[in-house]
Parts: structure tokens; C-alpha cells; sequence
């Protein structure tokens, strides 16, 4: 074989055992956003990428078979230490296998650039991937992170409204409420001053952690941010969803208010962790539309997230927001104007849960 022949030759080896590389680590990664996280935007996003990578003609696949040896790559048999590669760790494997794609694009990039004619995209295309799967690999540390948290978003979800509690103590109630079974705690107070409101925050929080509810917080990220919350939740007139999620540390769910199915559709786009859909009856908590159980079936069909129905909801009517589709209820007078909301949270819960 000729100087430059094996050259070449050894130039299709390090294009082969790259492609395969990326293919290996973009599969992982597909896997888990498909199958761990449920997530059909990452999913596709890395589909597409494996796909751009690994399809291509004949010709271009033959010249790599025929270069490839792996008996007698002296790599094969090397000890990998202990370390990021070793982990069983799923958050560590996710970056483990990120960075094998990454390397792997940045040598495919630069042999794109001296030897772009053994190669069937240009150094551009693949410098692309790698900067698109930097951000990828964020996103899929973030639903991770934020994954068992989202679990809780099921059963009762109980709000605790300051203008509601017409006196009564928003902590006894909490507690009451989590004592019925409530899986989250959101505090909604329209009114009062940020130091007042920052101490009853931190006063929920620690009840919830104590208790191992989710606490989330309304409206106000600022407040969420300095006491640690679990999550934010956002109305369409707050803060967008978009802008929330750059600000919001990666662990921290987001929810978003929505009655329609563009705006369900938006909020998921944009970084929402779950959508809650009212008013699905009429209620006494606040001048609304209702939007029904029709609406709600309709947005259970158009995302996969979960979903928090909320408005009216009591345990006369939790059984058929169920059937629609809900994962959790979102409840406010029912129990909040109980004679006792320790008895009608668990109540609701029964019925809701059949």
C-alpha cells in the first residue's frame, strides 16, 4: 500500500470509529428522553441529529467498512480509570455520553476541514451538532433533576389563597390540608407586602419539606428564588414561561396557567413542567370563564405533560375531571371554606382517585 493510500486509510478508520461514537452516545441520549423523561421535543431534536449523522450513501459506508479494524486497534483492549465513565449514575451517565458526542463531532469537524472529500457534510454542519447538543445536554440535566419532583404532581393540589382564608391560619390550614393527602402546596396572595410574604413562604416551606409535600410558590419568582421553593407557577398575563426558565434554577418546576389548547401547546414549548387547565367549572374564587371537561380532554390529547385541572372542582364532580384525564386537581374553596379541610381534602382524594 502506497504512503498516501494508508494514510487515507487511517483518516476513514478515525471518521469511522467517530461516527459510530456519536451514533452510540446520541442513542442513550434519545433513549432516556424517549423512555425516562417522556419528552418528544428532546427526542426528536437528537433523532435528528443521530439521523444527519449516521445517514448516507453506499459508497461513503463501504470505504468505512472496508477501513475498519478492530483487531488490530490498540485502543480496544486500554483500562478506562474510574470516573465519569464508570458511573451508574444516570444524571453523570447522561454527561458522560454527551461528551463522547461532542468529542467525536469535533473530530469530525476538523478532519471536515482538511479532508473534506472523505467526508459527506461539511466542518459547519458538524460544529452545529456539537453547539445544539451542548444545549441538549442542559436540557436533559434539567428534566432529570426536575423529574421526581414532577412525580408528586398527582392527587390534590391544594392552594392556599390568602384572600380566602378570611382570617384562619394559612399554616393550620396547610397543614390540615396535607394531613387530608395533598401532594402539593401552592400559596396564591395577591396582596400582601414582599417582607410579610417572604416569611409566610418560608413558614409553608418548611412545613412542606418537613411533611414531603411539593411547595410552589405564585406569581412571584423573586420570593420562590430567596426561600428555595419547589416550583413557580405563572398566569398567561405573568412573566413568560421562556424567560422563567432562564431565570429559574435547573431543579425548579414550573407550571403554567392555560385554557386553551395554542396556549397548553406554547407553555411546553417554552419550559413548562405541567399545564393547570380552568376553569373547568364555575367557580367562586375568581370572575372566569369556564372551559369544561371538553376542553380539558382536548388539551390531555395535545400534550404530554401533566396536567392540574382546577376551578369548582369539589368531591361531587373530582371523579369525572379524572375520567377526562387530569393527574391532579388544583382546589381552593372546597377546602379552604370547610368545617373541617383535613375531611373534605381527603374526601375529594378518595373520589378523585376512585
Amino acid at each position: 500500500m502506497l504512503p498516501s493510500e494508508s494514510n487515507s486509510n487511517q483518516t476513514l478508520r478515525i471518521i469511522d470509529v467517530s461516527l459510530n461514537r456519536a451514533a452510540e452516545g446520541l442513542r442513550f441520549l434519545e433513549d432516556t428522553a424517549r423512555f425516562i423523561l417522556n419528552d418528544p421535543a428532546l427526542t426528536e431534536q437528537l433523532k435528528t441529529i443521530r439521523h444527519s449523522l449516521v445517514t448516507s450513501g453506499w459508497p461513503f459506508q463501504n470505504k468505512l467498512i472496508q477501513a475498519r479494524d478492530s483487531e488490530g486497534d490498540i485502543g480496544a483492549n486500554l483500562k478506562v480509570e474510574e470516573g465519569i465513565g464508570k458511573t451508574k449514575d444516570l444524571p453523570l451517565a447522561i454527561v458522560a455520553n454527551s461528551r463522547r458526542v461532542q468529542e467525536a463531532l469535533r473530530t469530525l469537524e476538523e478532519l471536515a476541514k482538511v479532508n473534506g472529500d472523505d467526508l459527506p457534510r461539511s466542518a459547519d454542519k458538524f460544529q452545529q451538532a456539537r453547539f445544539d447538543l451542548y444545549t441538549i445536554e442542559k436540557n436533559l440535566i434539567a428534566r432529570l433533576l426536575r423529574q421526581d419532583k414532577l412525580k408528586c404532581v398527582k392527587g390534590l393540589y391544594g392552594i392556599i389563597d390568602i384572600q380566602v382564608l378570611q382570617g384562619r391560619n394559612h399554616l393550620d390550614m396547610a397543614r390540615q390540608i396535607i394531613k387530608g393527602g395533598a401532594s402539593i402546596i401552592q400559596l396564591r396572595d395577591k396582596t400582601t407586602g414582599k417582607k410579610d410574604l417572604l416569611a409566610i413562604t418560608q413558614e409553608l416551606k418548611d412545613l412542606c419539606n418537613a411533611s414531603g409535600v411539593l411547595f410552589i410558590v405564585n406569581d412571584h419568582l423573586d420570593v420562590a428564588l430567596a426561600i428555595g421553593a419547589d416550583g413557580l407557577h405563572v398566569g398567561q398575563e405573568d412573566m413568560p414561561v421562556s424567560m422563567v426558565r432562564k431565570l429559574a434554577p435547573m431543579d425548579m418546576l414550573i407550571g403554567c396557567s392555560v385554557s386553551m389548547v395554542e396556549q397548553a401547546q406554547k407553555a411546553v414549548v417554552d419550559g413548562a413542567d405541567y399545564v393547570a387547565v380552568g376553569a373547568i367549572f364555575q367557580t367562586s374564587t375568581k370572575e372566569v370563564t369556564t372551559v369544561g371537561l371538553e376542553r380539558l380532554r382536548q388539551i390531555r390529547e395535545a400534550v404530554s405533560v401533566p396536567l392540574v385541572a382546577i376551578g369548582g372542582i369539589n368531591a361531587e364532580n373530582a371523579a369525572s375531571v379524572k375520567r377526562t384525564g387530569a393527574n391532579s386537581i388544583a382546589v381552593i374553596s372546597a377546602i379552604l371554606r370547610a368545617e373541617s379541610p383535613e375531611t373534605a381534602a381527603s374526601e375529594i382524594i378518595k373520589n378523585f382517585e376512585g
